[in-house]
């Protein structure tokens, strides 16, 4: 019975050696162990079973503890940040010399108490900081950087499958690239267009403001009618120098949609900037004509002008945190980023969507084949979504906020992890989400004395859903309100039904799904009128007939132009 307990030892000791089945007990190498041989290895099973138990307990509690772990940071993260963010804009309005303070001299209590009702509160607006590009720190994460190199992948799939498909068709390798040579038409007029309206928005704002700042002065009398006088001046120049014209120049000439957008967009974002430095800056003199200590009225120099109409921002400000360095790499790096994500939507036009639309058969308009022309569309449409985003949000405001070593990099938010309408409009395009808050939204409040809200954030989805419809309009060169009904009927809706309250990952989940469906919804539709548009040609030309979609009663067989798109 010895060497039975011997082997029984050594067994245990075996055990207590691997750190997964460590048993109580004595044990010395070479030293016999008294006792029944059957009874140790009872003991032994009975420890065995024992350790199991224990080891299936602990399993179960690191378990449980990695999941406490994750939803406790991903909570912690998200409050951290929005503290973060408060914090950051409490810190920098309680600086000790704000800026307001710097321009206006110290009025009097009542002085104050008027003022405050006969202007919006200028020293609440946004507080520029010194901030990255939230892509830019994800992308120093493995794991997120990985994503963006499926893109690429996915991308490079693209090329290869046009240059197949090419080579098989043609006999030959086809690199004419006729899509954006069509889109990108008659640029030298697209220059020419774009110098003169910005010329003109250098020069005439800031012009007239300067010279009605000048008549708030004690020296001029009647300075109310004056601000009448210059005010109407600058919202003629606004609606016909900067609106009628730009567009006049793009229905006339014909200009191919690429080409449009870029005048239809700078025209949009130039007049944006000139009203928000005039609204910035008459409150300023406004304060200055209540206590005329000061010579003159502060009037800002056409320098800090001429950098704020280049800056990546809305909101006018004589001074924005700056950068120590320009770092040319990065530019170069974001750049070449805009011109692949400018390939990779030609190949999604090429592969996916003109093929799609070219042979379609044109019928009457039928809820069967715009059913599955929808769910068709959702690829390219998600694909441009968010390559649009990258592209423009992310590579070119960077680019360029690099090169005029403007700090506050914070054009979007993490829209992707929204799980309401609302958070996901307020953090999709932070810059003009800005504007429209500032600028619309506050100023709507401020003249009804805060008693409509409803109505102030129906005022500001109308102002979006216009500009939006008015952009697509002009550059596609006709009429069809789909984007403006989404914004007006299913956005409105989904921002009362997917509010702030809403948390937790299946929100999440149905804004993705309504996202992607209205991708579809907006690439199929406007790609089917743009076909009817051309093969279907209007047979009387009355007001009617232009509004009407011609995709409504165009009927065609398939086309067979190939070379048209």
């Amino acid at each position: 019975m010895d060497s039975g307990g011997d082997s029984v030892l050594r067994s245990r000791c075996r055990a207590l050696h691997d750190p997964d089945r460590s048993v109580d007990g004595d044990c010395v190498s070479g030293e016999p162990q008294r006792g029944n041989g059957d009874n140790h290895i009872t003991g032994n099973v009975s420890g065995k079973n024992d350790m199991e138990h224990v080891i299936s307990k602990k399993l179960q509690l690191k378990r449980k503890a990695e999941h406490l772990k994750s939803d406790l940071m991903r909570q912690l993260d998200s409050q951290v940040n929005d503290f973060m963010d408060s914090l950051i804009e409490e810190s920098a309005s309680l600086d000790p010399t704000p800026v307001a303070s710097v321009f206006s001299p110290l009025l009097s209590e009542k002085e104050r108490s008027k003022l405050r009702h006969s202007r919006p509160p200028n020293s609440e607006g946004k507080q520029f900081v010194s901030r990255r590009s939230l892509l830019d720190e994800l992308f120093e994460v493995n794991h997120i950087r990985t994503i963006y190199h499926m893109f690429i992948a996915l991308l490079i799939l693209f090329i290869l499958s046009t240059l197949v498909v090419d080579f098989i068709d043609e006999g030959r390798l086809v690199l004419d690239f006729d899509l954006l040579v069509y889109a990108f038409g008659q640029f030298p007029l697209v220059v020419c267009t774009w110098t003169c309206m910005f010329l003109s928005v250098l020069m005439i704002p800031f012009t007239l403001f300067h010279l009605w700042s000048h008549t708030q002065c004690a020296s001029y009398s009647h300075p109310k009618l004056y601000s009448l006088l210059f005010g109407s001046v600058f919202g003629i120049y606004q609606a016909l120098g900067l609106g009628f014209l730009p567009a006049y120049v793009v229905v006339t000439n014909s200009l191919p949609p690429a080409s449009c957008f870029i005048i239809i967009m700078e025209q949009v974002r130039l007049m944006m900037k000139s009203y928000s430095f005039v609204r910035e800056n008459v409150p300023r003199v406004m304060t200055w004509s209540k206590d005329k200590t000061n010579p003159g009225p502060v009037v800002p120099k056409i320098s800090h002008y001429l950098y704020f109409l280049f800056a990546p921002t809305l909101i006018y400000r004589d001074s924005y945190p700056r950068s120590p360095v320009i770092r040319w790499g990065y530019v170069a790096t974001k750049l070449l980023q805009v011109l692949g994500c400018l390939f990779y939507a030609y190949y999604v036009f090429v592969r996916l969507c003109i093929p799609q639309f070219r042979s379609i058969s044109l019928q009457l308009f039928d809820l069967k084949a715009m059913v599955l022309c929808v769910f068709n569309s959702i690829l390219p449409g998600v694909l441009v979504l968010f390559l649009g985003f990258f592209a423009f949000l992310h590579c070119w405001l960077n680019a360029f906020a690099e090169m005029l070593r403007f700090a506050d990099r914070m054009f979007y938010k993490d829209w992707w992890n929204s799980t309401s309408y609302a958070n996901y409009y307020r953090t999709w395009n932070v810059v003009v989400h800005d504007w429209l808050y500032y600028y619309v939204y506050r100023d709507f409040l401020w003249m009804s004395q805060k008693r409509f809200r409803p109505a102030a954030m129906l005022f500001v989805f109308t102002v979006s859903a216009v500009v939006h419809e008015y952009i697509l309009a002009i550059c596609f060169g006709f009429f069809y309100p789909v984007l403006f009904c989404l914004f007006m009927c299913f956005g409105m809706m989904f921002n009362f039904i997917l509010h702030d309250q809403r948390k937790g990952p299946i929100w999440n989940i149905i804004m993705w799904t309504s996202l992607f469906l209205g991708q579809g919804v907006i690439i199929c539709l406007y790609s089917h009128e743009w076909y009817a548009q051309r093969y279907c040609p209007l047979k009387e030309a009355s007001f009617l007939e232009l509004l009407k979609p011609r995709s409504w009663s165009c009927q065609r067989g398939l086309m067979t132009d190939s070379n048209t798109l």
